[in-house]
């Protein structure tokens, strides 16, 4: 088995803002293994919120192959590395690279149907108040938006968030404060949250401050994103939130999300399928996971100036898998 890992860098249309920073690029690292002829691939985002970088993830992996004496499988990469970016280009990797030597699609492998068609939020970045209008107004026809705050001015975000539905008076709503808020401004955003119809409050707390959410009664429901990386305790997480965002470069690849989903599930957690900005070949594993979630956040592409060809359909609001051969299929099955 050859394993190989190669950086690359897809810009954003504009820039991209959240409540930590901006962004003008998406650096990706695509990971290809080969074995008898057959390859697969798969992609990933290294997040320095979560201690990543793209030269640690191909550092992390040529360390890999220099110590693999025998090929390595999803179980065994579950044990060797930690949750985390790179651990997904390597699983999707070995997930495509089943899927092209057996001729069968990935989601027969996984025991899951095809995907179908879903509706993704489109993500609407931090910025002014006017140009946070001029945005909702620009995608009013989107059923689902997905809003980034976190501001620390509690005015300024409510004036926002007010700004927001003025502009898309029909559009569904998701916010994400991305860890930006203080526990005392979520009680004061909840209430004008739940009056305009915002469906979910994805981490508003900081990670490290969310106990404060231990049994708070919001009137809108909680989702934990950076609270929820892979491998925290489901139930403890139960308490606090009602929602989790389930995205393969936090929860280290496709077999660990899928397990994951599973036992949210059964704690009757509700699911997210949630995404870095990233290319097709990031949104296409998570796809999978989405034919029961609440809510499907899989915009990556739609963030870029261009998106990998060949990609997922992106059709108006809906994604789609491809006809021909892409990540997970040989061809359309």
């Amino acid at each position: 088995m050859e394993i190989s890992a190669r950086h690359e860098r897809w810009p954003i249309a504009g820039q991209f803002t959240i409540a930590r920073g901006s962004k003008t690029a998406a650096d990706v690292v695509v990971v290809t293994v080969t074995e008898k002829g057959a390859s697969g691939v798969g992609e990933c985002l290294p997040y320095v919120h979560y201690g990543e970088s793209v030269e640690q993830t191909l550092e992390t992996i040529d360390a890999l192959k220099t110590s693999m004496v025998e090929p390595i499988t999803r179980a065994g990469l579950m044990e060797a590395l930690p949750p985390g970016a790179t651990r997904n280009a390597l699983d999707c990797a070995l997930w495509d690279l089943e899927a092209k030597q057996t001729g069968q699609p990935v989601w027969v492998l996984a025991n899951l149907a095809k995907p179908d068609p879903v509706t993704t939020a489109f993500t609407i970045g931090l910025g002014t108040l006017a140009e946070m209008r001029a945005k909702a107004e620009q995608h009013c026809h989107r059923p689902l938006l997905k809003i980034k705050l976190g501001s620390n001015d509690a005015t300024s975000d409510i004036k926002r968030l007010q700004a927001i539905r003025s502009g898309a008076p029909n559009s569904r709503l998701i916010v994400d404060a991305n860890e930006g808020w203080s526990f005392d401004f979520l009680c004061e955003i909840a209430a004008t949250s739940a009056d305009i119809g915002v469906e979910l409050l994805e981490q508003p707390l900081p990670a490290d401050d969310d106990l404060r959410l231990l049994d708070y009664q919001c009137p809108v429901p909680l989702g934990a994103d950076e609270s929820f990386c892979g491998d925290e305790d489901l139930a403890e997480l139960a308490r606090k939130y009602q929602v989790i965002n389930i995205k393969l470069d936090k929860t280290g690849g496709l077999t660990n999300a899928l397990d994951m989903k599973d036992r949210a599930r059964a704690l009757d957690l509700e699911i997210m399928i949630g995404c870095m900005v990233a290319t097709s070949l990031s949104m296409a594993p998570a796809l999978l996971l989405t034919q029961t979630a609440r809510f499907v956040d899989l915009d990556g592409p739609l963030l870029l100036e261009r998106d990998r060809e060949p990609g997922l359909c992106y059709d108006g609001n809906t994604v789609s898998w491809p006809k021909g051969s892409f990540w997970g299929v040989v061809e359309n099955v």
